[in-house]
């Protein structure tokens, strides 16, 4: 079968060396024969991949940077709306859900000669819907908001290929987040940054900016072999309690992931796979678990202003089932001192933007980071296709850039916190690798470090950079009474 994982915009290369590392997994391999596409040339949000059907349930549940898992139904040229019609209503549908179950379809588009997506959205429904009417004697709901199947097609120039989506909600929905309100940093976007910086378990990290701890829930989770899915996939039993506030009630082993609404999942042989899946994952955390026994041990720590996020972030490790309590501290980025002192030492951080607050327990910060509550952001439904919504998320992003910027040039305070903020890093942290994830392209001269590599980044339609500071370690001052 032909799979397409979705990722977030740049983040194809580590997307393709884990879903190497996936297939290469003993209880993967033995599904069958695995082959990953080459990395493409240009952003394409996400890779494709050829791997048994049963690989649907592998990817979901250990993908961490994956949005969707998409399987490939059909692929053809075209030239007009009744083309995909045609196209759709040819597919055996009945074949992988039936009437009583309800239907979403999405279509995306790059340079596609159709006047209206709307339209080819219509056609598609319309051939799905007619076909299991014929063979079944009724049709499904239309469902956009809690649909038990989705279907998206992907339009280019003069070819359409039409996917069944495996995964249900995105998969950045671990379902161990507890909060609301300023949209938080994605779950698979951290994850892939975490790729980028090199970070391996057991080395240090730490983010003095924490919030609701992203980045350390994800890099913790890494080290223990938790899989992302582990909570979906209904690992811990009753002893996991996702959060009232996850998003929505369905991310939990509840409604699970898309593909346990398909027929061919249910059949005996592939819930002995899934099975399977879940019992080698459980092993290997075991073991894992002996390696990291301690929160100590894991080396991963963190520290923020707001009372209130320090907090939220104690509530969320304990729903991502990581053990006894997190290493952080409430404490001004400023004060902020290395857990350690290590000569590999790696900070990463997501920092706030616009007024600095300082108030203990008072409003969490803004940053830049979109919604991840909305499904239609084009990360989530197909990166970098549509091209109409192409030109509008660029414009979206480089508004929003000019506002947040903006926003920095009318607020000297924060303006100066930078600076400062730069200077204690220079003083304090001599041998880190420093990882910023912003969207304000001028932060290192704000910093004043000059930095060694920027990776383009989307977050949603935002465009971001990660910048990565080498700092040099101090040279010890030589007293000159000591030389004569």
């Amino acid at each position: 079968m032909r799979f397409f994982v979705v990722c977030p915009g740049g983040l194809e290369v580590p997307l393709a060396q884990e879903l190497v590392e996936i297939a290469n997994r003993p209880d993967c391999k033995s599904l069958g024969i695995w082959v990953v596409d080459p990395i493409p040339t240009s952003p394409s949000g996400g890779i494709g991949l050829a791997a048994p059907v049963s690989g649907a349930m592998a990817l979901n549940l250990h993908s961490r940077i994956a949005s969707r898992v998409l399987l490939q139904m059909a692929q053809a040229s075209y030239r007009q709306e009744e083309d995909l019609y045609k196209l759709a209503s040819g597919l055996a549908w009945e074949d992988w859900f039936n009437s009583k179950q309800t239907l979403r379809v999405d279509v995306t588009a790059h340079r596609s000669p159709l006047k209206s997506l709307n339209f080819a959205t219509l056609k598609i429904k319309d051939a799905i819907v007619d076909r299991l009417r014929d063979v079944t004697g009724d049709r499904p709901s239309i469902d956009t908001a809690f649909p038990d199947v989705r279907v998206q097609a992907h339009l280019t120039a003069n070819q359409v290929t039409i996917y069944l989506d495996t995964s249900g909600e995105a998969l950045f929905k671990r379902g161990w987040r507890d909060e609301k309100g300023d949209a938080p940093l994605k779950e698979n976007l951290a994850a892939g940054i975490l790729s980028i910086t090199a970070w391996k378990p057991g080395q240090t990290l730490f983010d003095p900016m924490c919030g609701s701890g992203t980045f350390l829930i994800e890099a913790a989770q890494i080290a223990l072999s938790i899989p992302p899915g582990a909570i979906r996939a209904g690992m811990y039993g009753d002893d996991a309690k996702p959060s009232r506030l996850a998003y929505r009630p369905l991310v939990t082993s509840a409604h699970g992931f898309g593909f346990q609404r398909l027929k061919p999942f249910i059949e005996a042989i592939e819930q002995k796979r899934w099975l399977d899946l879940k019992e080698a994952s459980l092993a290997q955390m075991l073991a894992k678990r002996k390696q990291f026994p301690t929160v100590d041990s894991l080396a991963i720590s963190g520290g923020d202003i707001n009372e209130k996020l320090v907090s939220m972030f104690r509530g969320n490790w304990q729903r991502a089932q990581l053990p006894d309590q997190p290493m952080v501290r409430q404490v001004d980025a400023l004060a902020a001192k290395p857990p350690a002192n290590p000569k590999d030492g790696v900070m990463l951080l997501n920092p706030p933007y616009g007024e600095r607050l300082v108030i203990k327990g008072g409003r969490g910060q803004d940053r830049i980071q979109a919604d991840p509550h909305d499904d239609e952001e084009p990360e989530n439904r197909f990166e970098l296709n549509l091209e109409t919504g192409r030109q509008s998320a660029k414009r979206s992003s480089r508004e929003s850039l000019k506002r947040l910027q903006a926003q920095e040039e009318q607020d000297p305070k924060f303006v100066e916190f930078l600076r400062q903020f730069g200077q204690h890093l220079k003083d304090i942290f001599g041998g880190w690798n420093v990882f910023v994830l912003t969207a304000d392209m001028a932060l290192p001269g704000q910093l004043r470090i000059k930095e060694s590599k920027r990776t383009p980044l989307f977050n949603g339609p935002l465009e971001c950079r990660l910048f990565k500071f080498e700092m040099h370690a101090k040279r010890p001052e030589v007293n000159n009474a000591d030389m004569e």
